[in-house]
């Protein structure tokens, strides 16, 4: 079990982690990566390279495409073949593996012969089968004769599935040969890569390598541009086959290009292909969808191929469709549009297409397409975002369509990705690119003055070197004064508006490394107007720390589906929420909570208590917002570790409730309303009030609450109104007395009473009999039975009384205490135990 603090911690705050760190993974291909650059550059720099620039790199892995990369395999010659003396379906062999004598392999396959070429899993080899376990070569007796090896067929290791008898290799192998320098296979370096969400230019290769390029042109002085894949030689073949492209909402889709090629042949896309999109993790399907796939990652640019002979009419329309249009999409299912889905239609005005998103079923590429329209659009990425959300579609095209992709590259693209179809599909190119783009998207311009980029950065910078890195990056220069510097941002990156967005681009490109450290600190002071707030906070979190309490830290963002539809009218909803899982901000703190508990449990820690300082959020009315602040505790499993001193005892409501009582001590707030009410949340739900507001509400969390998260143990929930708390508190008094120079006196009396009079009841006439030396009153006991008398209970209290004046005397003690039993005589009718 774990039980130091420390480690408590660090599973509820590793929980937080995974909930709001919201980076983008993106795979790069080592070598495709490298055919974009201008020089080579080792892995392990290229490693370095992207995190300084702001590109994490969260992993660097070897990629193998046949795991294991064939070491230890050979090509060898069989010379000798004979029948097994104890087995008639294996044979013995005698192979050359050009390094000595022959090599005996008692081999099972029915094909193999005299003279053929094959490959050789020598001992201590390890083979990596298509299916199954790796096998690691070592010396065997099979039926009795010795085997140094194993002659290998395509399955074994990892070429193909057949398993219908060993691999027979061209005439031409040599002897001796490494299978990997024969078979070639392909091996690469893939870096996974966490992108902030603003970083839509480098969620491609190609973007990659130009901010690699901007570092190397300002760290190795020597200027580094992209190698670009786009050619200047697109032609059409034949006359244009009459397609005809419109948009009905120019918002939504402000540019669309088109280019039709026809006479393909789907079939397998080439080797690299296949080579290169595996090695990144995406699954080749066929040579149309592959370029598509290929493009996407080459350059960011999401494409869509259609079946040109389903286009009724040629003509293609972007438009939205009325509220509940059915649409059957690729998957296979009906969806309800909505009418802010933005559609690609026919000429009839039959949706094809959710634009940027997701693809139908009738309008695809299929192995019989012959003509191809290819689409290369820009579309709105708040409207794609809700569209994809609101359909659970959550594409590569939507994602990066979301974040906004370069508007000024739709032509460049869709050419580059026509001449690869043409090349590896065949075909004839149809007419010239259609380019719809009614309202041309000027660039956004930034003025950025010298003063502000050595504020923000902590450097002084030259002018050239800020020019240099900036047109680097593939910004323009549009003005240059003594003090200021205007440019225009290129198209890719959608993300920069603001001066200081230009010294960020400057500083990462530069290094967060090569910013001096200042020989001196100025500092403004500053006023605490929260003083009183943060002193509190600070005490009772330290109280809750000592009394073996956890801090924890949960999302203030959360799932609408742990609330009832009573509870979401009043929530606040996100409207660009991060997933469809974080859409709300939380109406309550216990579910937040909740999720760190459970994460623990899962992880067999079962004995938690945790604290948490946050908010909760609502609306009453579109536009009004309220929040508060909270102070909320969760307890379960045991109170304490197994101890040989002490017996050990599962927390419990009255627990919890002693340390709500102390934490009001502690804030020196001293109660005067307690009562149970009904709770939505919690069961045996303990209100606190002072002065008619509520301070805190306690109980045991309802079960078909914990059945949400699959809790199987009891959990005690406190919540405490911490601005209620801190307003109670500031009111409050400090007052000092004397230590008592005189003992108290204890005092215990047993009664029977009705089992509906509550402890509160039996403590408020004890402290209203008006005896000002009764200086406290305390249940010890309870005891229930048939005994006593139907519907009765026994309670045994004990008073505590102390003069300071003097020691008091068996009879004035004796006075108090019949005078308090004649109040519960009274009041409850109390019979009283003697």
């Amino acid at each position: 079990m774990i039980s130091d603090t420390k480690t408590l911690f660090t599973l509820a705050f590793n929980h937080l982690s995974l909930r709001i760190v919201k980076t983008i993974r993106m795979t790069i291909s080592y070598k495709w990566l490298s055919e974009y650059l201008p020089i080579a550059i080792d892995p392990e720099r290229l490693n370095r390279i992207l995190t300084s620039i702001g590109l994490e790199v969260e992993s660097l892995e070897k990629y193998e495409e046949i795991k294991g990369g064939m070491k230890g395999l050979v090509i060898g010659e069989v010379l000798e073949t004979s029948k097994h003396p104890d087995a008639d379906k294996l044979t013995l062999t005698k192979v050359d593996i050009g390094n000595g004598d022959p090599l005996q392999i008692v081999c099972g396959a029915p094909n193999v012969a005299t003279g053929q070429k094959v490959v050789v899993a020598t001992i201590g080899s390890t083979i990596y089968p298509t299916k199954g376990d790796p096998i690691t070569m070592k010396k065997a007796k099979i039926r009795g004769v010795e085997s140094q090896g194993m002659i290998c067929a395509e399955d074994e290791i990892g070429l193909g599935d057949s398993h219908a008898g060993i691999m027979v290799l061209d005439e031409n192998a040599v002897v001796g040969m490494d299978a990997a320098d024969y078979f070639k296979p392909f091996i690469d370096w893939i870096y996974e890569i966490g992108l902030t969400p603003n970083r839509m230019d480098a969620m491609s290769h190609m973007g990659v390598a130009r901010d690699v390029c901007a570092w190397l042109t300002h760290h190795d002085r020597k200027e580094a541009k992209v190698k670009t894949p786009f050619s200047t030689t697109y032609k059409a073949d034949i006359p244009s086959l009459g397609f005809e492209v419109v948009i009905e909402n120019t918002e939504a889709c402000q540019r669309y290009a088109a280019a039709t090629i026809t006479g393909v042949t789907i079939k397998p896309s080439p080797k690299w292909m296949q080579e290169k999109l595996k090695s990144i993790g995406v699954r080749p399907i066929n040579n149309i969808v592959d370029i598509t796939n290929f493009i996407l990652h080459e350059t960011g640019q999401p494409l869509h191929a259609f079946d040109a002979a389903e286009i009724k009419n040629k003509k293609v329309i972007v438009k939205n469709l009325p509220e509940g249009t059915p649409f059957v999409t690729l998957d296979e299912k009906e969806r309800k549009l909505s009418a802010e889905d933005l559609m690609i239609c026919n000429g009839e005005g039959e949706p094809m297409c959710i634009g940027g998103v997701f693809g139908g079923l009738h309008s695809g590429v299929s192995n019989t397409t012959k003509t191809i329209f290819l689409e290369s659009a820009w579309f709105n990425p708040v409207t794609i975002r809700k569209t994809s959300f609101r359909h659970g579609l959550r594409t590569d095209a939507a994602t990066r369509f979301e974040k906004g992709v370069d508007i000024s590259n739709a032509v460049n693209v869709v050419k580059r990705a026509v001449l690869l179809i043409k090349e590896i599909a065949g075909g004839e190119i149809a007419g010239d690119i259609m380019d719809v783009y009614p309202h041309p998207k000027p660039k956004t311009e930034v003025a950025i003055k010298n003063h502000y980029l050595k504020k923000l950065s902590g450097k002084n910078y030259h002018a050239d070197t800020v020019k240099k890195i900036l047109t680097g990056l593939g910004f323009e220069i549009i003005k240059e004064g003594m003090d200021e510097l205007r440019v225009s941002v290129p198209y890719s990156k959608p993300d920069i508006s603001l001066p200081a967005d230009i010294v960020e681009e400057v500083m990462r490109i530069d290094g967060y490394d090569n910013v001096e450290i200042p020989t001196s600190i100025t500092i403004s002071p500053s006023t605490e107007s929260m003083k009183h707030a943060v002193a509190y906070k600070e005490k009772v979190a330290n109280f809750l720390v000592g009394a073996g309490f956890c801090e924890i830290f949960t999302n203030s963002i959360t799932n609408s589906a742990y609330y009832s539809e009573e509870v979401l009218s009043t929530t606040v909803k996100m409207l660009n929420n991060l997933s469809a899982e974080l859409n709300v901000m939380r109406p309550s703190m216990l579910q937040t909570g909740l999720e760190s508990i459970v994460h623990n449990l899962n992880r067999k820690n079962n004995d938690l208590k945790f604290f948490e300082f946050g908010k909760t959020y609502a609306t009453s009315a579109p536009g009004k917002y309220s929040e508060k602040d909270h102070l909320c505790l969760y307890i379960t499993g045991m109170k304490s570790e197994d101890s040989w001193k002490k017996e050990n005892h599962k927390t419990d409501f009255y627990f919890l409730k002693g340390v709500a009582g102390s934490i009001l001590n502690v804030m020196g707030i001293h109660l005067s309303e307690l009562s149970v009410i009904v709770n939505n949340e919690l069961d045996n739900c303990l209100q606190a009030k002072m002065n008619g507001d509520v301070l805190f509400e306690i109980g045991i969390v309802k079960n078909k609450i914990l059945q949400q998260f699959d809790i199987k143990q009891p959990v005690f929930y406190a919540d405490f109104n911490w601005q209620t708390l801190l307003t109670a508190s500031a009111k409050s008094k400090l007052s000092y007395t004397e230590i008592p120079k005189l003992p108290a006196v204890q005092r215990d009396l047993s009664m029977i009473v009705d089992k509906t009079v509550k402890y509160e009841q039996v403590e408020k006439a004890a402290m209203e009999a008006k005896i000002n030396r009764l200086k406290a009153v305390n249940l010890f006991d309870i005891f229930e039975s048939d005994k006593l008398g139907t519907g009765k209970k026994s309670l045994a209290v004990s008073f505590t009384f102390r003069d300071d004046e003097k020691t008091l005397t068996d009879k004035e003690i004796d006075g108090m205490m019949g005078k308090i039993m004649q109040a519960f005589e009274k009041e409850f009718n109390a019979e009283i135990r003697k």
